[in-house]
């Protein structure tokens, strides 16, 4: 029996990554064990693409990597037969999104993007230092903004953007402006990537999240893994997916779940 081709798709911040210091460290061994028996690491996170390349540089991953909760896929040169990196937008690219809110402002809609900040104020209101607030200035698909009208200017900036095929999503301090997309949307089209490279070979895909946001990625897997977070417990998978469950928070959880499934179909 040939063992199945397995691809690996995870989210980043409090599943590979740790909350506290945003290190992968604990996860090195199965890191190491995935580098060595070639599977392939698919980053999936709501994080811009030059912060995920930073992470990617530091774990030496050759990868595509999902951007922005799925705003986009980004595909290196040479993964699939393609000379040059690709981007493949899901929904709206970010000037569309620019090119609506502009409107709005127009039309009165009273907010303020990160288009309209310089770097270094940004980095006073979120705490980042400058060369990371630059990064996450840098966005594919995507436009945060704080919102300075009242609650029902709020309600019609909403419906407006609706209208224009885009959603206003709030995050923890900014709403986001975006398209129609999810994390599964880019982890679908790269399974389909990898299942067309591999031909006649079975691919199983494995994705590892630890929140609600990751919800829909789990389900599109075949093998959902569920890190242990402060969330973990709101994310229901239905029964018939057998939800693995890490024991471990963050990178440790991650480490144990990732090197038994590997174990499991004999790498």
């Amino acid at each position: 029996m040939t063992k199945p081709k397995l691809l690996i798709i995870s989210d980043l911040d409090g599943t590979l990554l740790n909350h506290e210091n945003y290190r992968w460290d604990d996860a090195a061994p199965a890191l190491k064990r995935l580098d060595q028996s070639g599977i392939p690491l698919i980053l999936n996170s709501s994080k811009t693409a030059p912060e995920i390349r930073k992470v990617r540089q530091e774990l030496g991953n050759g990868a595509p990597f999902i951007v922005e909760n799925g705003a986009a896929v980004v595909i290196p040169a040479d993964t699939f037969g393609n000379g040059e990196e690709q981007v493949v937008n899901f929904g709206a690219s970010r000037a569309d999104v620019l090119k609506v809110l502009m409107a709005q402002r127009q039309a009165g809609a009273r907010f303020r993007g990160f288009e309209d900040m310089s770097a270094t104020e940004l980095a006073a209101l979120t705490g980042l230092d400058v060369a990371s607030a630059e990064m996450a200035k840098d966005r594919l698909g995507t436009e945060p903004l704080l919102w300075e009208g009242s609650e029902d200017e709020l309600a019609g900036f909403q419906t407006a953007l609706m209208a224009e095929n885009l959603r206003l999503v709030q995050g923890g301090r900014f709403f986001h402006a975006m398209g129609v997309f999810d994390k599964a949307d880019g982890a679908h089209f790269l399974l389909g990537k990898y299942r067309e490279h591999y031909g006649e070979q079975p691919v199983i895909a494995i994705a590892l999240g630890d929140s609600p946001n990751d919800q829909q990625m789990l389900e599109s897997a075949d093998i959902p893994v569920v890190i242990r977070g402060v969330h973990s417990d709101d994310v229901q998978l239905p029964s018939a997916k057998h939800a693995m469950r890490s024991l471990k928070p963050g990178p440790e959880g991650w480490n144990e779940c990732v090197l038994n499934l590997l174990f499991e179909y004999g790498y």
